[in-house]
């Protein structure tokens, strides 16, 4: 199937379909309007949809003419706390809340290509299944529909994502890491309090935390293989009730970003023993909650990546590929990953200097030219067909 002569079809739908869902951004776990929207469109093309009682986002069913494998693909659609700033005439209408991060647009290009699907269904060799999903700011949306069994027929299944730093109009695959890992940490430092005129009496939890938060880099430098990215942050500190008294405790916040399971509980150990033994040299002691968050997203099944690159070309062109460094931000697409391994995240550039497009994501001007979207929809659909046409990935499954 060639879904690049549908292009054009599609778009005034996409775009106006964009225009309602950037309007009406709603927060994670809140994206009731959104998901009614989305609910509605797919019921009126005749789309199979399933809702939850307990949960924002839907499921809609795609079976084609003849039997085969089940793809997935997702679209994320919450928003961001964020006030607008791009002066757009569909900016938000709700003060605070913006999609600042292209789920909108996601959500908009799978609507898009459902109806690409849908009314080429009948050449399908299996099954598409089209997964509007809940709460990806918050680490955890997807975990959901993973936990709940949705995806326990899935064979294979794509994620996409407007990519602010590659150029608009071009698909990345990339072979490996896409996206890092994400944990986050909060140690607590205790030790004993005293006037500040006398700190032999006391036992200073802020000096203690100081000189953990020193050592905790020691573990990218002098721990972590120089050949493997790793950071190590501590972001926020509290501490202390008043100038001349030395803090009994101290309470830091940070976060670690990898691109592999292995660097991440090496720097989960480091980051344990450095600041618990760092503290008892300074006589204080320590309390850790680590929180192993989001895995890693990598683009592990090569043959996958290989049938992404030729829907690529396919929708895009000879030039159509981009090139793209992985990134250190985090996706929680990682859990669909995790469930389903013959998996690939695609990243869509979106930068356009010509009509301003050239902020990151989370920023309050951060903005998506419509002319990029309905190709992406069409990738989307693309990709499915040619997956479920023959295309190579998960044939261990």
């Amino acid at each position: 199937m060639d879904f690049l002569k549908h292009v054009d079809e599609i778009r005034e739908y996409v775009t106006n379909s964009r225009h309602f869902l950037h309007s009406h951004a709603e927060l994670s776990f809140q994206e009731t309007e959104t998901t009614r929207f989305l609910v509605s469109e797919l019921k009126g093309m005749g789309i199979p949809v399933e809702t939850f009682s307990d949960y924002t986002g839907c499921i809609a069913v795609i079976e084609g003419g003849k039997p085969g494998k089940t793809v997935l693909l997702r679209a994320d659609i919450d928003a961001l706390p964020i006030q607008e700033n791009t002066g757009v005439d569909f900016a938000s209408i709700r003060p605070g809340v913006m999609h600042a991060c292209g789920h909108d647009c996601h959500a908009a290009m799978l609507l898009g290509a459902a109806r690409l699907l849908w009314e080429n269904r009948e050449k399908l060799n299996g099954r598409v299944k089209l997964l509007f999903q809940a709460a990806e700011e918050v680490f955890v949306g997807s975990r959901y529909y993973v936990d709940h069994g949705y995806l326990d027929d899935v064979d294979a299944a794509m994620g996409m994502h407007v990519w602010p730093t590659s150029e608009a109009g071009k698909i990345a695959v990339l072979d490996g890491p896409v996206m890092a890992s994400c944990d986050n940490f909060t140690l607590t430092v205790k030790g004993v309090s005293a006037h500040g005129s006398s700190p032999d009496q006391g036992k200073d939890a802020i000096v203690a935390a100081s000189a953990i938060i020193c050592g905790l880099q020691t573990a990218v430098s002098r721990e972590n293989s120089p050949l493997r990215p790793l950071v190590v942050t501590v972001g926020k500190i509290r501490s202390g009730t008043q100038f001349n008294i030395i803090a009994d405790t101290a309470v830091m916040e940070g976060t670690v970003r990898a691109y592999s399971q292995e660097t991440r509980t090496m720097a989960h150990d480091s980051v344990e023993r450095i600041a618990r033994c760092t503290a008892e040299a300074m006589g204080c002691q320590t309390e850790l909650d680590y929180r192993f968050l989001e895995s890693p997203v990598r683009n592990d099944d090569l043959a996958l990546n290989d049938t992404a690159r030729a829907a690529a070309g396919k929708i895009f062109g000879a030039g159509g590929l981009a090139k793209a460094s992985p990134a250190t931000g985090s996706e929680d697409f990682c859990h669909i990953m995790d469930k389903v391994p013959s998996s690939v995240f695609v990243l869509l550039g979106c930068r356009d200097e010509a009509c301003g497009c050239v902020y990151p994501s989370h920023n309050e001007k951060f903005m998506v030219s419509d002319g990029v979207l309905p190709a992406g929809a069409a990738y989307y659909a693309q990709f499915a067909a040619d997956y479920l046409d023959g295309g190579k990935g998960g044939e261990d499954r």
